[in-house]
């Protein structure tokens, strides 16, 4: 019997990071961590470190972070003044758990 050698696997190389990935997806359309968790192919939670990050060194360069706030679907709150990234779990007014996430864009600055 013919033993099979096996060649050794190489990794793909990547010329972007994964925050230059997620600002390229960005620049190209808004989305959710949701959706850019299923289209990076990366876990949801390091999407919003990795946002967080790109929000923090982005104010001195061309492009800036925008965030549409997360909403209560249930009675419409916006959650307004909310500094961090990730979806509330419930709403303060009707403590409904039903909450849109928020929507992430990169988009010029003036």
């Amino acid at each position: 019997m013919k033993d099979k050698v096996k060649e050794p696997s190489v990794p793909v190389e990547r010329i972007d990071t994964i925050r230059h990935r997620i600002i390229s997806v960005l620049l190209a359309h808004p989305g959710t961590a949701r959706q850019m968790s299923a289209e990076l192919r990366i876990p949801e939670r390091e999407i919003y470190d990795h946002l967080e990050h790109i929000r923090k060194t982005m104010h001195t360069g061309v492009y800036r972070l925008v965030v549409e706030p997360a909403t209560c679907e249930k009675c419409g709150f916006t959650f307004r003044k909310r500094d961090r990234l990730k979806r509330p779990s419930r709403c303060p007014l009707c403590r409904s758990e039903s909450i849109a996430e928020p929507l992430f864009t990169v988009v010029e600055a003036d």
